[in-house]
């Protein structure tokens, strides 16, 4: 037997319906414990501001949220795990277990015959701040691009542009389940005006978190779903945006990615 020991990192494809690692595995649990996040993120190593990324991110990747905050607000409020934050928890786990008893194999009896379950440790990790498990609705063909138009939460909808060649690839068509990706910069904030349009959210500032320069804003888009926006600072102080207060965000077509496991 060898004395190898392989760690595997989990990344977590429910039936293509979401994506999370043993990080916020580890934080949503804390969360349950603690019933705050501020608690959480000083027991896991987390900065208070990562935390409320990595929650944030977890509940636009789910149907519906794994957490929701306590009247209070996120100073004086608290947090709670949901029933489906739990059984994200609880799935995690076994699958883990599984995981764990693949590798355990490959460190004994080496790789030949293990190559499929080498596959299981595959994941991504991706810079775009704004990460939404989604579902195709509608594939429109032009000479040159695609207009893909794709769900998630509650029937908000996402539309992005696409090459011929790229919708071809990832193999969209209706019903295909997509991770779609949106740069924070990409967005651009105004005044909400009762405006529709493609890509066009209002929503209630929940965070703003100034520098000297920019200014990184999350807006509460209902659903469990949250957008962050980096803008000039300069823009934000223009809108007044204030916590509680509310704000527009549109970003192109153009400028959403779209991903397939």
């Amino acid at each position: 037997m060898s004395d190898n020991k392989i760690d595997a990192l989990l990344a977590l494809h429910g039936g293509g319906r979401f994506l999370v690692g043993r990080d916020r595995i580890k934080l949503l649990e804390k969360v349950a414990e603690f019933g705050s996040i501020a608690k959480a993120a000083k027991a896991t190593g987390f900065s208070y501001k990562t935390a409320w990324d990595s929650v944030n991110a977890v509940n636009n990747l789910l149907p519906t949220p794994a957490f929701h905050t306590r009247p209070g607000g996120r100073s004086g409020g608290g947090a709670e795990v949901t029933p489906e934050g739990l059984r994200l928890i609880a799935t995690f786990h076994k699958l883990e277990e599984k995981l764990a008893r693949i590798t355990n194999l490959i460190a004994e009896e080496g790789l030949e015959g293990q190559e499929e379950a080498l596959l299981w440790t595959v994941g991504a990790r991706v810079s775009a701040r704004n990460v939404f498990q989604s579902e195709v609705v509608t594939v429109r063909r032009w000479p040159v691009d695609v207009e893909v138009t794709l769900t998630f939460g509650l029937d908000q909808r996402i539309h992005a542009i696409v090459t011929n060649e790229s919708a071809d690839d990832l193999q969209l068509a209706p019903e295909r389940r997509a991770l779609a990706l949106v740069k924070s910069s990409f967005i651009r904030l105004s005044a909400p005006d009762g405006a529709e349009g493609r890509n066009y959210f209002v929503g209630e500032v929940k965070e703003r978190i100034d520098a000297e320069r920019n200014s990184e804003i999350h807006l509460d888009i209902g659903g469990g779903k949250t957008l962050t926006v980096v803008t000039a600072r300069e823009n934000v102080e223009g809108l007044k945006l204030e916590v509680g207060g509310r704000a527009a965000a549109q970003f192109d077509a153009n400028h959403v990615i779209l991903a397939v496991s």
